[in-house]
């Protein structure tokens, strides 16, 4: 469904109210429910980043069109199609402010980002999925007390360092006797405080092994040296931690 105008708007209303509605643990019938939408919205949110990858790079054009506003609305429209939960009507939606913040938080990076967006004469802009998540995932948590990143062996930004949890998990999936797919969930304390931790798996996709691809060693686009991935191989994982009651 595409928005209107005054629908953008709306939901770009409703995503700054949030903001000052979910600070504090999470009480919920299933906090798994809860960790697994938190993963859908930022998959959502850097799959419209991986879409925009050709306009964002486009030296030869300026306003791109690819706004924060953009992205609420698109993030919140999918997230619905794919979850049957519509955060337009917040109301009925238990943990709509838990979510509409962080939607709000994907806003406020493409926002942030559009002078480098929008700059002509320049093909690579570095705004790409990865980024945009750890960008979010840093918003997000100072907005709602809940960590978001990506994580994985082979990392690039030291804030994606697996921690020891996070590592042993990766472990986990790159047996190849676990479940491909199947995310790892469980209830433990951090910091002497009750919290739900979610990993869900990410494979390399064709599109990654541009960057992370072989020959390994050989610089990308962007001056990393790559990894050698092969399509299908695990790539790392998104991992939530969620404080509860």
């Amino acid at each position: 469904m595409k928005l209107t105008r005054f629908g953008v708007r709306m939901v770009s209303a409703l995503a700054a109210a949030a903001v000052t509605l979910c600070a504090g643990p999470v009480l919920a019938a299933n906090e798994a429910e809860v960790a697994e939408h938190l993963i859908e919205l930022v998959k959502i949110g850097r799959g419209v980043v991986s879409e925009q990858m050709a306009n964002i790079n486009d030296p030869a054009k300026a306003d791109k069109g690819f706004t924060g506003d953009y992205m609420a609305a698109q993030v919140i429209d999918r997230f619905k199609k794919r979850t049957k939960v519509d955060l337009r009507i917040p109301n009925v939606v238990p943990q709509a402010s838990l979510y509409l913040a962080l939607v709000e938080a994907e806003r406020e990076v493409v926002n942030e980002a559009q002078p480098i967006i929008n700059k002509q004469g320049i093909s690579f802009k570095g705004f790409i999925p990865a980024v945009f998540a750890r960008r979010t995932g840093e918003h997000f948590y100072k907005k709602s007390g809940v960590r978001l990143k990506l994580t994985g062996i082979d990392y690039r930004n030291p804030s994606n360092k697996p921690d020891d949890f996070e590592a042993e998990v990766l472990r986990m999936f790159s047996d190849p006797r676990h479940p491909k797919g199947q995310s790892y969930v469980r209830n433990t304390m951090v910091d002497g405080r009750p919290v739900l931790r979610m990993m869900d798996p990410e494979y390399a996709g064709a599109t990654c092994l541009n960057c992370h691809g072989s020959p390994k060693g050989e610089r990308d686009v962007s001056g990393h040296k790559k990894e050698g991935w092969k399509e299908g191989e695990l790539a790392g994982a998104i991992s939530v931690v969620l404080p509860l009651k």
